[in-house]
């Protein structure tokens, strides 16, 4: 059996965390931006972070593992 729980995880933050598809932060104008389709560095550095952080607290400290048969 093979564990598809990292993939699926990593998959669905990634696209979640794009920055501008969703939620931007820090927006252009405002603090947070919903739904713009543009992006900054600064953003794309907090959206990293972001990102990251969320990795690491779905795989190593809530360890999800998905089993398909």
């Amino acid at each position: 059996m093979s564990d598809w729980g990292p993939i699926l995880v990593t998959v669905i933050l990634f696209v979640m965390l794009t920055p501008g598809l969703l939620f931007q932060l820090p927006g252009r104008q405002r603090y947070v931006e919903f739904g713009n389709f543009q992006t900054s560095a600064v953003s794309v550095m907090v959206h990293s972070l972001l990102y990251f952080s969320l990795v690491c607290v779905f795989l190593l400290a809530l360890k999800i593992h998905i089993y398909i048969a």
